[in-house]
Order: C-alpha cells, then structure tokens, then sequence
C-alpha cells in the first residue's frame, strides 16, 4: 500500500483570494510551495490535490478553466502532483455532492484507485472543512493557518505548507 499526501488547493498551493482563483494570471504559487512538494514526494509520498471549486456551479467559471489552472500548477511544480480532484457541485447552486468537503468522497477515491495506506497518510487544508473530510477517511491532517485556534483543528499546525511538508516528513522518520 502506498502512502499519500491530500492536498487542498487554495490556501495550500496557490494564494487564495476573497473570489474565485481560476485565471492562471491570479493563480499566485507561494515561495516555498514547490520545494514543499518535491520534499514530499522525495519521502515516497503520493502527492494528489482534493478541492471544491463551487465557481462552477455558480456559473462563474468553467471545468476548461479548472484544468488549465491545474496544468498550470503541474508546470510549474515539476509534474509533481499525482491526480487532481475536484469537485464541481454547491448545494445552493445546483446539487448537494459527497465530494464536496467536509464530506470525503474525492479522498475515498483517490485511496481505492491509488491503494492507499490511511494509517501513513495525510491531509493538509486551510480550512476546517479539509480537515473534517481528511479526519472520515481516517488520515492524519495538517491546519495551515497563522492563528491557532483553541481548541486546534488539526492534529498539527503549520504557517505554510514548506512547514507542513518538513513536519510530516519528521514524524514519519519518527514512527
């Protein structure tokens, strides 16, 4: 069984915005993220995106902009991401989905199509809805955030996700 890093996008690989990120010219890769990843997956991990994009359903984008956003981020990270998954739907716009975090569908397919080991796995999100859908499937989860809350939302906390990667890599070189 394999072992995987879940991440999410916005927040997590690309500087998030009040709306929408889906035009390569917004898409804004932070320093450190690149490295993050290639720190990852030099520790044997699977390295796959789960993220809503309710833009979607909103009529504010399209799929195409989706996935040129996402080859973007391929490109510019090396071809380091596994598979990309995400969900389309919002229950206010068009469809209630299990895809959508905090519900955990896109990580329970991405674990039955790659073989995944939840025990040695994990999710790094911005917000609590990715830690609520990493915490279903049963992985271990990252909080990227700059204040932490009390109680923490995750079971560790990081600034960013160089941090979160040289984390999770120490506490599996740990166990």
């Amino acid at each position: 069984m394999k072992k995987c890093v879940f991440l999410d996008r916005d927040g997590v690989l690309n500087e998030d915005r009040t709306d929408y990120v889906y035009r390569i010219e917004d898409f804004i890769i932070p320093t450190g993220v690149v490295e993050g990843l290639r720190l990852l997956k030099n520790a044997g991990y699977l390295l796959i995106v789960v993220t809503n994009q309710a833009g979607i359903a909103r009529g504010l984008y399209s799929r195409d902009d989706v996935m040129r956003c996402h080859q973007y981020l391929q490109e510019q990270c090396g071809n380091l991401l596994d598979d990309i998954y995400y969900c389309p739907h919002h229950p206010d716009f068009d469809t209630q989905s299990l895809l959508r975090k905090p519900d955990s569908l896109m990580l329970e397919k991405a674990i039955a199509k790659y073989n995944i080991d939840v025990s040695r796995s994990w999710l790094i999100g911005d917000a609590l809805r990715d830690i609520q859908a990493g915490k279903r499937v049963g992985v271990r989860t990252v909080h990227i955030t700059h204040d932490i809350p009390k109680p923490p939302v995750g079971d560790q906390q990081a600034a960013n996700l160089l941090e979160a990667s040289r984390m999770v890599v120490e506490l599996a070189t740990a166990s």
